[in-house]
């Protein structure tokens, strides 16, 4: 459970100046400026049409799929990915943190789907504690989005980092606190799990 100071981290940093806009439907930005025909085509290329959104918006905006992390170093056939709906195997990971090679460049990857609306400024935001100390704090901007034309997920990779190596890093395990949030506050996923670092994948 995050406590408060969790809470705190895991905001968006906020731009000095910049006042997010109200949010506004998928339908109500096709019938923006609906007499300007490049921008109608520009539109109708990310999906937003009028009438494309449909009735239902009672569901989430936003829904995340995956979290994978990714490295050159990984042997062949192995992959680390979390599918966010199995909400079992993610509690699993406290118990049994998956492993992570010590000293090797890797990178997280996204993807998730836009269901209705547009979003903007999302932020993929990640807090790491071993034994209940902060040790890291990740936050990549995912960027705007309006739901994808066929349907499909969007799929984002983030700047490469490198785990931390060492006796000292080996020792315990990494608890994670991972969120996807807008500029607004709105969030749109959280969850956690841990990692533990190793000589070997």
């Amino acid at each position: 459970m995050s406590t408060h100071d969790d809470q705190e981290e895991l905001k968006p940093t906020a731009t000095p100046g910049y006042k997010p806009s109200a949010a506004k439907t998928a339908e109500e930005y096709a019938k923006l400026d609906a007499e300007d025909e490049s921008l109608a085509r520009w539109k109708a290329s990310l999906g937003i049409t009028p009438g494309a959104e449909g009735a239902d918006t009672s569901g989430p905006k936003v829904t995340v799929l995956t979290l994978e992390l990714d490295s050159p170093t990984l042997p062949a056939g192995k992959k680390i990915i979390f599918n966010l709906s199995d909400t079992a195997k993610l509690a699993d990971t406290k118990k049994n943190p998956i492993v992570i090679k010590e000293g090797v460049e890797y990178n997280v990857r996204i993807t998730f789907k836009v269901n209705h609306s547009i979003i903007s400024g999302v932020r993929y935001m990640q807090l790491v504690k071993r034994a209940g100390v902060k040790v890291d704090k990740m936050e990549q901007m995912l960027g705007s989005y309006g739901p994808h034309p066929k349907g499909e997920a969007y799929a984002k990779n983030f700047d490469p980092e490198e785990s931390p190596s060492g006796m000292l890093a080996r020792s315990g395990s990494y608890n994670v606190k991972s969120r996807v949030i807008d500029d607004d506050g709105e969030v749109y996923a959280e969850w956690e799990w841990s990692f533990k670092l190793a000589k070997e994948w």
